[in-house]
C-alpha cells in the first residue's frame, strides 16, 4: 500500500477523532480488517458481522501495532479512535478515496460462474506486459474488493477485480468504488435466484457492474449467452464472443483433448492465433475469448496473449488435476452450478477408461433447486458416467434424475451426508478411475478429495 496520513483518512470515511491527539505525523501504511493480519502501522477497521465483532478486538490490534482504528461504538481508549457512522461503508470510501490516487487502468468481471477463472487468467495475460493487480481467492465483496484496492503499489499498471454477489444493489456498490474502464459479464444462470427471482432477476443483479462504468468504458459480453445477447443491438461501446457465432470475438478448429486440455483458433478483428489450453472444456474456451478481447483493447500482441492463455494454470480446487499411482482426480470441488456442472460432465464423458463423478449440492438455486438437481443427475446418466455418486439432501433429486434414464447404464448410488460417502468409499473406487469431484463450496467436498488421497497413502 502506498502510505497516507491519518488526515487523509479523517477526509475520506467522513470521521472525527476521539481526543485531542496530534495526527500530524500519523501516517497508515496498510489496512486491516482482521488483528490476525495485522502489521506495525496498520490502520485496523472492525467489521461487525452475523457471529462476530471486530470492535472487541480494537486493544488487541494496538497491541500488535496498529496506529489507529475506526469504531462506529464508543470506545474508551488512549489511542487514536477515528469514530465513523458505519465502519463497512468506512471500508468503502477509503477503498474509493485510495483508488482515486492513481490513474491506472481497472477491469471488472461478474457473472454466474467462470468469473474467477476468468479473472485469473486474464490476469496470467495481463501479466505479460503489465504489472498486474489481481483479486486474491474469493475476496470479491465489500470486504474483499477493498482490501484488494489497497493492495495497489506505486508500480502497479493494471488492476483486475472480480465482483460476486447474492442480492440487489451489492455489485452496484463494488462498481461505484472500482470505477472501471473494462467490465466483463462472462455468463446469466440460476445462481443466486433463491435471492433475485429468475434469472432475469439475476441479468439485472449483473448488469450493475456498468453502473459506474468510466465515460465510453467498454463492456465485453458473452454472445452465447442468451439474454446477453439479446442486448448486442442495444449496448453502445459492447463487443461480443462467442464459441459457435463469428461475433468480435470466436473459435475455429476447436479439438478437445481429454483431461489435457483443449485447442482452437482464436479469431479477433482480423487477427488470429492458435493456441493450446492445458484446462479443459469448451467453457475454458469461452473464457480465453472474453480475455482476448479485453487484452487486444489494452495493446497486447497476439504472441502475448497466446502465451499467457497457455501458461495459465487454475487455482486449488477449480478443475485442478491430481495424478495419483492408483486414479486420476478432477478436484472441482470449490464451487458448482447447473451450467459449470454440465461443463465438468461433458469433460468427464470424454475421458477414456472407466469414469466416476462424486457430485454434491448446489446452492442458492432457489425455486429451481429441485428441478436443477433432478436435470443434472439425468444429465450425468446420458454421459455414460461409469459409477455416479450423489450426496447431499439436495442431490437426492439428482438420484431421482438419473433413475428417470430408462436406458442408463450407470451404477447409481446416493449418500445424505459427506461421513457417509467416505465410510463407503473404499468400495466404489476401482483402480485407474478417473474422479470428477464437484459441488457448492459449503458441500466441502475437498474432505471426500482428501479421503482418497489418504486412502492411496495408506496403501488401500
Amino acid at each position: 500500500m502506498k502510505p497516507i496520513n491519518i488526515e487523509e483518512v479523517i477526509k475520506a470515511v467522513n470521521g472525527c477523532i476521539n481526543c485531542n491527539a496530534n495526527t500530524e505525523n500519523i501516517i497508515i501504511k496498510g489496512i486491516s480488517t482482521d488483528t490476525r493480519n495485522i502489521k506495525q502501522g496498520d490502520l485496523f477497521i472492525p467489521i461487525i458481522g452475523e457471529s462476530f465483532d471486530g470492535h472487541n478486538f480494537i486493544e488487541v490490534a494496538f497491541e500488535k501495532g496498529a496506529v489507529a482504528c475506526l469504531s462506529e461504538k464508543e470506545i474508551n481508549s488512549n489511542n487514536i479512535i477515528v469514530n465513523v457512522k458505519d465502519t463497512r461503508e468506512a471500508l468503502k470510501d477509503l477503498a474509493m478515496y485510495y483508488k482515486s490516487l492513481f490513474n491506472i487502468p481497472v477491469v471488472a468481471l461478474t457473472g454466474s460462474a467462470g468469473k474467477t477463472t476468468t479473472k485469473d487468467m486474464l490476469a496470467s495475460c495481463l501479466s505479460e506486459k503489465f504489472n498486474t493487480l489481481k483479486t486474491q481467492g474469493n475476496f470479491n465483496n465489500e470486504i474483499g474488493l477493498p482490501l484488494t484496492i489497497f493492495n495497489i503499489e506505486e508500480d502497479t499498471e493494471i488492476v483486475v477485480l472480480e465482483m460476486g454477489m447474492n442480492h440487489f444493489g451489492e455489485i452496484s456498490a463494488l462498481s461505484k468504488i472500482a470505477k472501471p474502464d473494462i467490465a466483463i459479464i462472462t455468463n446469466i444462470g440460476v445462481v443466486h435466484a433463491e435471492y433475485l427471482g429468475n434469472r432475469e432477476g439475476v441479468l439485472r443483479a449483473k448488469y450493475e457492474i456498468f453502473d459506474y462504468l468510466k465515460p465510453n468504458g467498454l463492456k465485453i459480453l458473452n454472445g452465447d449467452d442468451d439474454l446477453l445477447f439479446s442486448l448486442k443491438e442495444k449496448e453502445e461501446n459492447s463487443y461480443f464472443y462467442s464459441l459457435d457465432n463469428k461475433l468480435d470475438a470466436y473459435a475455429t478448429n476447436i479439438k478437445e483433448n481429454g483431461i489435457n486440455g483443449i485447442s482452437a483458433n482464436i479469431n479477433y478483428f482480423n487477427k488470429s492465433f492458435n493456441v493450446n489450453l492445458k484446462i479443459p472444456g469448451k467453457h475454458i474456451l469461452s473464457n480465453a475469448l472474453a480475455v482476448t478481447l479485453v487484452c487486444n483493447i489494452l495493446g497486447l500482441t497476439e504472441n502475448e496473449i497466446k502465451q499467457g492463455l497457455e501458461n495459465f494454470k487454475p487455482s486449488k480446487m477449480r478443475m485442478d488435476i491430481i495424478e495419483t499411482k492408483k486414479y486420476t482426480i478432477i478436484n472441482d470441488a470449490y464451487n458448482a452450478n447447473p451450467s459449470s456442472m454440465k461443463g465438468t460432465l461433458d469433460i468427464l464423458s470424454t475421458i477414456n477408461g472407466r469414469k466416476v463423478a462424486i457430485l454434491g449440492d448446489m446452492f442458492e438455486l432457489g425455486s429451481y433447486a429441485n428441478d436443477m438437481h433432478f436435470e443434472i443427475g439425468k444429465y450425468a446418466t446420458e454421459k455414460q458416467i461409469d459409477e455416479l455418486i450423489f450426496v447431499g439432501e439436495l442431490s437426492y433429486h439428482m438420484l431421482e434424475g438419473a433413475k428417470s434414464n430408462i436406458n442408463s447404464k450407470s451404477n447409481i448410488n446416493y449418500f445424505k451426508t459427506q461421513d457417509e460417502l467416505i465410510n463407503s468409499i473404499d468400495n466404489l473406487l476401482k483402480e485407474k478411475d478417473t474422479i470428477l469431484i464437484k459441488a457448492s463450496r459449503g458441500m466441502k467436498l475437498e474432505n471426500t478429495v482428501d479421503k482418497i488421497l489418504r486412502r492411496e497413502e495408506n496403501g488401500v
